[in-house]
């Protein structure tokens, strides 16, 4: 058989299969007796596929990290290591007239921003009001890094009480640590502010406005006293209020719960932003006009039984009756300014029988001259314009109603739809005391406040209101302020309110001394019994008294 040599070739020693019995003789270890198999080119490729794929993907993560992304990255890495911190500005210190402080400034916890301290006497809170805090979020960085003011003068003059802040790098390591610190930028301190208020007379009146409060039941109050010289206020407060530093910090979360669901409404400023009907305080406003009109001779008296009484305007067989708060006799126009008769103000107001009347555009030609029924603009003191009524008042505010005889003899007693606020009042009354400068108030010390108008009436005719309101303090109406150490002229007032008349708002207003006013004020007890016989009079000679013992030199 013949074999092809072509394909013979010579087996190796090592291709034998291994004889069983000589198996114990190979060192195991060392290779020895074993058969070597070649890598198939499918695994090697494999291999080198699965080595490119990994080389790609950290090359494609370098050039991410490196080039695309690298200045982000570079940013971030700084930020992380370099952190910039405010350095809050104080605010700036208030004070009262008298360089008492009334706000100021102590360190933070922590180092951190100031802390608002207010001074502890009450009746300061709507002058002062309070701030709202710098704020972190829960990584500890301020997203709010300014102060705010929400009420106030912490409001009105935030930019200029709250100054500049500063600013501070501070270097750590990768667990936070603080390796550094510099400050970049110092902070600025806010201005300091004087206020014209007498923090002490300002107290006083608030606890003399609570006590009334208390004592018979008025829901609230209000006070004011201006000098009449510069527009300066000397007290401006509110009853109740509200305690300026659980406000701010907003520690005692029940305490504010408690302020806002209060029916008395804590946060409102009674004295700028509220309204009521100012009733009989409204009277030496018509009597100027009446003169200036020519309507009626001031030594004219007019007789008050009681009542009048005219021709109901739907009823033919009725007669509508108009009550005075008593009858009080034969009165000219002094007299029944210091009496408050209503039955004289309803007959120079609007008319009756034989005596002319004023008529109710010449009643709003005079209470426009002294600021009823026009706001405060641009001021501290801006506040609601309030009413005073009229025809077309009427149409819009009742459906088309028609103004009767009885609708003018309301407004010339400030009842109706009178609505007045008791720095409205303030302001009036200032140009009554300056025979017919009207300016506005300024809360700041020394910085007089604007002149509004100089009102053309006759000198002649403010004598003779100035005499009905010092026959008020002597004899009428205010007598309770009929005092040894200070002549006062008054006028005093009860708003009805309602349609059931059961409660009044209790006024007095005036000015002192007589003869050459320096000070004018007014006093609104809010919402009391009909039935109560004491108010804004009792308020005001609780004040005057305290006044006399410890600050006399307002009675100089």
């Amino acid at each position: 058989m013949k074999h092809n040599l072509k394909n013979n070739r010579e087996i190796d020693p090592d291709e034998i299969f291994i004889d069983s019995r000589n198996l114990p003789q190979f060192d195991t270890d060392q290779f020895e007796g074993r058969l070597e198999k070649p890598i198939s080119k499918v695994s090697l490729i494999s291999i080198l596929v699965i080595f490119f794929l990994i080389i790609g993907t950290y090359s494609i993560k370098v050039w991410s990290l490196q080039i695309k992304y690298g200045e982000q990255y570079v940013i971030k890495s700084e930020n992380n290591r370099l952190r910039s911190t405010p350095l809050f500005a104080p605010r700036g210190v208030i004070y009262d007239r008298n360089g008492v402080e009334l706000v100021w400034n102590e360190p933070g916890n922590e180092g951190d921003f100031p802390i608002r301290k207010y001074i502890d006497i009450p009746g300061l809170a709507h002058v002062i009001g309070y701030v709202q805090y710098p704020s972190k979020d829960n990584a500890g960085f301020y997203y709010q890094e300014d102060f705010e003011g929400l009420d106030g003068v912490e409001k009105y003059y935030n930019k200029t009480l709250m100054g500049h802040n500063g600013s501070r790098i501070i270097e750590v390591d990768a667990v936070g640590n603080i390796q550094s610190e510099n400050i970049t930028r110092p902070p600025k301190q806010g201005e300091n502010i004087t206020l014209s208020i007498d923090s002490r007379v300002q107290s006083e009146m608030y606890k003399a406005i609570e006590n009334i409060a208390k004592q018979v039941g008025f829901s609230g109050g209000a006070g004011i006293m201006m000098d009449v010289r510069n527009g300066e206020i000397i007290a401006l407060t509110s009853y109740p209020e509200y305690n300026m530093e659980v406000m701010s910090s907003r520690i005692d979360q029940d305490m504010v719960r408690a302020y806002l669901s209060d029916k008395n409404k804590p946060f409102l400023d009674r004295a700028v932003g509220g309204l009521y009907a100012p009733g009989s305080i409204v009277k030496p406003y018509v009597a100027l006009g009446a003169l200036s009109e020519n309507i009626i001779d001031p030594n004219k008296e007019i007789l008050s039984t009681g009542s009048i009484s005219v021709q109901n305007d739907y009823d033919p067989d009725k007669q509508t009756i108009f009550k005075d708060w008593k009858a009080l006799g034969y009165v000219d126009m002094r007299h029944a300014i210091a009496m408050s008769s209503d039955v004289y103000f309803y007959e120079v107001g609007g008319g009756y029988k034989d005596q002319k009347g004023l008529g109710i555009d010449n009643i709003n030609k005079y209470m426009n001259m002294f600021g009823f029924g026009k706001g405060i603009e641009e001021s501290f003191f801006s506040g609601p314009d309030g009413i005073v009524p009229n025809p077309d008042w009427k149409k819009e505010t009742f459906d088309g109603e028609v103004w009767t005889l009885g609708n003018t003899y309301h407004t010339a007693i400030g009842q109706y739809g009178f609505q007045a606020s008791p720095i409205q009042i303030v302001r009036a009354m200032s140009a009554i005391a300056t025979e017919g400068i009207l300016r506005d108030p300024s809360i700041l010390k020394d910085v007089d406040g604007k002149i509004i108008n100089k009102i053309n009436i006759k000198k002649e005719y403010f004598d003779i209101i100035h005499d009905g309101m010092r026959l008020g303090a002597t004899i009428g109406t205010g007598k309770a302020l009929n005092l040894p150490y200070i002549e006062m002229a008054t006028k005093s007032g009860t708003a009805e309110l309602g349609i059931e008349k059961s409660s009044v708002n209790s006024w007095i207003t005036g000015f002192f001394p007589y003869k050459e006013p320096h000070y004018v004020f007014a006093i609104v007890m809010e919402k009391g019994s009909v039935k109560n016989l004491i108010g804004g009079i009792a308020v005001m000679r609780e004040i005057v008294e305290w006044m006399n013992k410890n600050t006399p030199e307002y009675f100089k």
